[in-house]
């Protein structure tokens, strides 16, 4: 772990114009720089570095931070990793903490593996090349069997292990590297019969597998004999280096042109991979023949949230689509499906097509995954009236893991149009599901009887109860997960970090109050006990009041404190907060037609009470949400039920009020 004390040598030495000079051209504009965004495809420059402000800011993909997650996103490494390489260019010595002596011995440990397996990376790409086995066995195979060039074998560090069995590991022994390391990196076994020690991958063609940042953690064989009783395909075990489910194939050589295109291509296969980037198409990545696993998309959505995934159209690569398709809906991305003619696989269609051929397919021939699944699935059901249910079962079910309640909307409509159903039909089926993918556990019957409860509140019933009775009401457990919200905390925030120190006059009757926009967020929060949800603006808002008690009231918080702040989550959402509006600037000519122009004052009075209130609305239709939940159970008594009702009763009514406060109805 790196101490703050280095850190913050290592911002304050940092050049945020020099940094980012050394992967992209800048151009001086006015007191700026301006440049084609690194992480996007662009014509026209939309990427801004600000020296003074010590940030950038591409206005197009909507990326932004200071240098060090600049290096972090560019190369794509860990902030330890990003801090180092930024202190190296100015010659910083990074001093870590203290590690224990078993921190120290693990450490050395996967140094040794990440070691051995470069030593092993250049061993079999050197036996592939200069050996007669590897140049009449392997060389042939990449060259004639793959149409591999020799530039792209080179590029993916392909190799070839002997047929003898144990060559590779007496080499490594004989070049000083430790049997416990051959065992634990997999590269070699140990005969549990006469203990002798052979090579994992003997008679293999090798696929050195890189991870996010280029080093070597595995590595995978293929067979080319036809051996029944031996697996094609051979990689290496999970180690301290290496776990499968985390790592995908090709991402080191994709991810720059997965950032400039904004989506990925998934593929199945080492040989996909390859072939593909050799035809001239790189955004592609492999799960390695593997399911793909959650880590996989989440590794992935670092860079993109747009996946689209390219199988073989046989009746196994169809399957295994259907089956990534909701693990990647899940995680809040979008897909699309592309399926290659019979017997196409991503590899062959490749060698046989030029890059703007590959391309055109991709975009001519993608779908939704509900078109994807309607095509696919309809021939299956045909006039069969069962398994059209199953069908529609099945769609609603993918639709379900959405988290973003507006793209499941519009799906909900394009799958009640291809499938001639009943749009309502659709909606209460998917928040049936949701209920209970979220833990509600709620029947078919009590979803219903929940919404026959809201229709009740909405007409306005409510249980006869005194003003004196009536519940108070906690509005901090009404703050839950939700884009909504979440709006809204930024929009707080952006009030704090840009206007926090300024006043404006609030118009009650007939007097104008001077108010300061920090006291007026900060005492509503507090007065309600109200805390983000987003974690990151959370700490975003405690740094603002820690800052601000140290600073006194009424003055600014500096920027940098968010722009540089050690962790890259709040350093990245400080940026798009500082950022955003900074591009408009209201026109001169406005002003000489005699246009009024509001000023920052005018906006910040009518912008800051009505953002506060906003947020407490939203809080309050959250607890609505949850009584309703409660009045769903069985087991209620009428007393039970009675006090629900009360509560929200009492939530309505402060919910028209509010209504009325900022002269809209609060839907």
């Amino acid at each position: 772990m790196i101490d703050r004390a280095t850190i913050d040598r290592i911002y304050a030495a940092a050049n945020i114009v020099e940094v980012i000079g050394d992967y992209v051209t800048l151009k001086r504009k006015g007191v700026n720089y301006q440049a084609c965004c690194p992480f996007h495809n662009e014509k026209t420059p939309s990427f801004v570095v600000s020296p003074a402000k010590g940030l950038f800011k591409c206005f197009g993909c909507g990326k932004g931070g200071n240098a060090v997650t600049f290096v972090m996103e560019h190369e794509g490494v860990t902030y330890p990793e990003a801090l180092k390489i930024v202190a190296k260019r100015y010659g910083i010595e990074v001093k870590e903490k203290e590690l224990t002596e078993e921190e120290i011995r693990r450490n050395d440990d996967r140094e040794s593996m990440f070691a051995l397996n470069s030593w092993a990376y250049d061993y079999f790409a050197d036996y592939l090349k200069h050996s007669q086995e590897g140049m009449s066995v392997g060389m042939s195979y990449f060259r004639q069997k793959r149409g591999f060039t020799d530039a792209t074998i080179e590029k993916f560090g392909l190799g070839y292990c002997s047929a003898e069995g144990d060559l590779m590991t007496k080499a490594a022994l004989a070049a000083g590297y430790k049997e416990e390391f051959l065992l634990s990196t997999g590269l070699t076994i140990r005969n549990e019969r006469d203990g002798h020690l052979f090579d994992r991958f003997h008679d293999r063609v090798m696929f050195p597998v890189h991870n996010i940042s280029g080093r070597i953690v595995a590595f995978g064989g293929r067979i080319l004999g036809t051996n029944k009783h031996v697996g094609k395909y051979q990689n290496s075990p999970e180690s301290e280096i290496y776990s499968k489910k985390r790592e995908l194939y090709g991402l080191y050589f994709a991810k720059k042109a997965i950032q400039q295109q904004d989506y990925a291509i998934l593929v199945e296969g080492y040989t996909d991979v390859i072939s593909m980037h050799q035809a001239g198409v790189e955004n592609v990545v492999s799960s390695s023949g593997t399911s793909l696993t959650t880590e996989q998309i989440r590794l992935l959505n670092r860079f993109t949230k747009n996946i689209t995934v390219i199988y073989d159209g046989d009746a196994a690569g169809i399957h295994a689509s259907i089956r990534g398709i909701d693990m990647i809906l899940a995680e809040g991305m979008n897909v699309r499906i592309v399926l290659l003619p019979e017997p196409e696989d991503p590899d062959s269609f490749a060698r046989t097509h030029t890059a703007a051929e590959v391309q055109e397919y991709i975009k001519t021939n993608e779908v939704d995954f509900i078109t994807f699944k309607a095509r696919l699935l309809m021939k299956e059901a045909q006039n069969d009236p069962i398994k059209r249910a199953a069908l529609i079962g099945d769609m609603v079910q993918s639709i379900t893991q959405i988290p973003d309640s507006i793209q499941r909307s519009v799906y909900v409509k394009e799958c009640a149009r291809l499938m001639d159903i009943d749009e309502r039909v659709l909606v209460e089926e998917v928040a049936r599901k949701r209920v209970v993918q979220t833990g509600g556990g709620r029947e078919a019957s009590d979803f219903v009887r929940r919404q026959q409860l809201r229709q009740r509140s909405e007409e306005g019933y409510e249980t006869p109860t005194s003003p004196a009775s009536e519940p108070s009401v906690d509005y901090t457990k009404g703050i839950t997960a939700g884009s909504a919200t979440q709006e809204l905390e930024r929009e707080l925030l952006k009030y704090l970090l840009k206007y926090g120190h300024c006043s404006f006059g609030f118009k009650e009757g007939g007097e104008v109050i001077p108010m300061n926009v920090a006291d007026v967020i900060l005492s509503n929060l507090e007065a309600q006990g109200l805390h983000f949800e987003n974690p990151t603006y959370e700490k975003i808002l405690d740094i603002y009041r820690q800052q601000r008690a140290l600073l006194g009231d009424g003055v600014e918080v500096p920027a940098h404190l968010f722009v540089n702040d050690p962790d890259p989550e709040v350093c990245n959402a400080a940026v798009d907060i500082l950022t955003s509006d900074d591009n408009y600037v209201p026109s001169k000519i406005w002003e000489q037609k005699e246009i009024h122009v509001e000023s920052i004052e005018e906006i910040l009075a009518a912008g800051v009470p009505k953002a506060v209130i906003l947020y407490k609305s939203n809080a309050i239709k959250k607890l609505i949400d949850e009584q309703m939940k409660r009045l769903a159970a069985e087991d209620l008594t009428d007393d039970e039920e009675a006090e629900i009702m009360s509560v929200i009763a009492t939530l309505n009514r402060e919910m028209v009020s509010i209504s009325h406060k900022i002269q809209r109805t609060i839907l």
